[in-house]
């Protein structure tokens, strides 16, 4: 809890600016057809790219402003509580991108994937915060939970949508929830100065 105020002064920005390159990559991905499933793949993994630089960027500027270490022992836990997760889904992206997929569709249990391991790892950094990034988490895995049961119920009558749908599904469903919780955070810390 050392820096939990510092934490929680950075996520704001960090999730605006996560869900605003998150429904802009939904919509590039949906307008430009990206329809193949290692085209979907290389998209978001250059989206969570990005957002990890982006977030680094924000973090260590606050960290600058407030006269404290940016990588300090506190950042380190947060980072290594997050690193299973977020290295897994890396992993499972490369399962997409790597091998030469014959058939689209088998990407769209992706979107689901990352939502859930994107979940436990915004879980685990909520364990050195003091409250929302814990529920965004399980809000983020629920969701992705959610997908993929409709992905694997074949409720679907003529099968699934191409995956230019999936880059809607993503940018919805992650750019959106991302400035949900901004917004979340945006109130409550306007309300309070203490995390």
């Amino acid at each position: 809890m050392e820096r939990s105020s510092l934490y929680r002064r950075a996520l704001a920005p960090v999730s605006f600016a996560a869900g605003l390159l998150g429904i802009i990559a939904g919509m590039t991905g949906w307008l430009a057809h990206l329809d193949s499933a290692r085209s979907f793949g290389i998209l978001w993994m250059l989206v969570a790219l990005g957002i990890l630089v982006i977030s680094l960027l924000i973090i260590r500027r606050q960290a600058v402003r407030a006269d404290e270490p940016f990588w300090s022992p506190p950042s380190r836990r947060v980072a290594q509580a997050m690193a299973p997760p977020l290295l897994l889904g890396f992993f499972a992206g490369c399962l997409i991108v790597v091998p030469p997929w014959r058939e689209p569709l088998h990407a769209w249990w992706l979107p689901g994937i990352w939502l859930v391991l994107y979940g436990c790892a915004a879980h685990a950094a909520g364990f050195f915060m003091r409250r929302g990034m814990k529920l965004f988490g399980v809000i983020l895995g629920l969701l992705g939970v959610a997908l993929l049961v409709f992905v694997n119920s074949g409720s679907y009558a003529a099968g699934l949508p191409s995956l230019s749908v999936a880059h809607l599904v993503m940018g919805v469903l992650f750019g959106g929830s991302h400035i949900a919780f901004g917004l979340y955070l945006s109130v409550t810390e306007a309300r309070s100065p203490v995390a």
